[in-house]
């Protein structure tokens, strides 16, 4: 695969995670159903894909766990509060590695990335005070907002084990093992509060199945597949386009506009992530 090629397929993959909030806003269903279907769905998918050929380890267990938590709370954010927040609220999660990182994997950081975190901090502030008002595409904000706030802590947790399954493991599908699972124990924890599922229209179930083949599904198998082609800056920037496009698209599809201190916050977020993935290369 040329370099080339596996640019567009990160590109690919951050545009197929950013159109998860608009479609997890679909109102035919809860947010357990959506859990449900999407992780169970996905589970499947990435499973046809790497045809069980991985290794399931204790790290890859604890990867599962967070990352199932993580699924779980994102879309129970993404139902209560507006997509940017939910999306903006869990891009915090580099605020939470430079903290626990150093603990958990013996990784150094410097007094440069103090004003990283201060920046990540500050955006993390402004996106919970943003979108107080509840609407009807955003009916209890405040509740949402600490769910997506939550679920960057167990996204920073889940990309630790990861980190660490990819530097100790030489199965290729090590990481993709733990997506499975996780979302694999996202749809069983699901089932008690989505059974019985309602008698949705035809566009209603499109959503739910089209997160679970290429909201969560494409998108893994694309990322997983470039990511040993580019560098890890190029993927972490090309991934950045994820919490830029996941407002707009549901701003486009449902009309929902996030206060100004949220998009300030996500700027904020955005911003100082990319920058610091650029010094991290130099």
């Amino acid at each position: 695969m040329t370099p080339s090629t596996a640019r567009w397929l990160v590109l690919a993959a951050a545009v197929l995670f950013s159109t998860g909030g608009a479609a997890i806003k679909t109102g035919a269903f809860s947010a357990a159903q959506v859990s449900m279907c999407r992780s169970g769905v996905a589970a499947l998918v990435l499973l046809a894909f790497t045809r069980g050929r991985f290794r399931v380890s204790g790290i890859t267990l604890g990867a599962a766990a967070l990352y199932a938590v993580t699924l779980t709370l994102f879309v129970a954010a993404t139902k209560l509060t507006t997509a940017a927040n939910a999306i903006f609220l869990q891009s915090v999660a580099p605020l939470y590695l430079l903290i626990v990182g150093p603990l958990f994997l013996r990784e150094k950081w410097s007094s440069r990335d103090l004003v990283h975190v201060g920046a990540l901090a500050l955006g993390l502030v402004l996106c919970m005070a943003g979108q107080g008002t509840p609407t009807s595409f955003a009916p209890d904000p405040t509740t949402g907002n600490t769910y997506a706030a939550v679920s960057g802590f167990t996204w920073a947790g889940t990309l630790l084990f990861l980190r660490r399954l990819g530097r100790d493991s030489r199965d290729e599908h090590g990481g993709l093992a733990a997506v499975i699972a996780g979302n694999a124990l996202a749809c069983l924890v699901a089932i008690p509060a989505a059974w019985p599922l309602p008698a949705a229209p035809a566009t209603a179930w499109a959503s739910v199945l089209y997160l679970g083949v290429f909201q969560i599904g494409l998108a893994y198998v694309c990322l997983t597949r470039a990511i040993r082609h580019v560098s890890a800056l190029e993927a972490s920037l090309l991934l950045l386009i994820e919490p830029v496009l996941n407002p707009i698209w549901t701003w486009w599809i449902h009309g929902e506009t996030p206060g100004p201190a949220t998009l300030l916050g996500g700027a904020i977020i955005v911003a100082a992530t990319a920058v610091r993935a650029m010094r991290s290369s130099s």
